[in-house]
């Protein structure tokens, strides 16, 4: 199994995707979900967007991992 070391930054990004996910689907449909919607596609960019991702070696099969360090550094939080 590949081991995987991404920048605090990215982890970062990838929690507040979380949140943003999370609060869309606690949302009903017509509440205010607009804001989220257009949060989530902005995270969504800077996510792979990020230079982690260029770097030689690198490959987006860290995608899964990274969701799991995100939650388990417990950037994520239950509202």
């Amino acid at each position: 199994m590949e081991s995987f070391r991404f920048p605090d930054d990215l982890v970062a990004l990838q929690a507040a995707w979380l949140r943003t996910y999370e609060a869309l689907a606690r949302t009903q449909a017509g509440a205010g979900t607009a804001a989220l919607r257009r949060h989530l596609i902005v995270l969504s960019c800077q996510l792979y967007g990020h230079p982690y991702w260029t770097a030689p070696g690198r490959s987006r099969a860290g995608r899964a991992e990274l969701c799991r360090q995100a939650r388990v550094r417990g950037w994520t939080t239950a509202a």
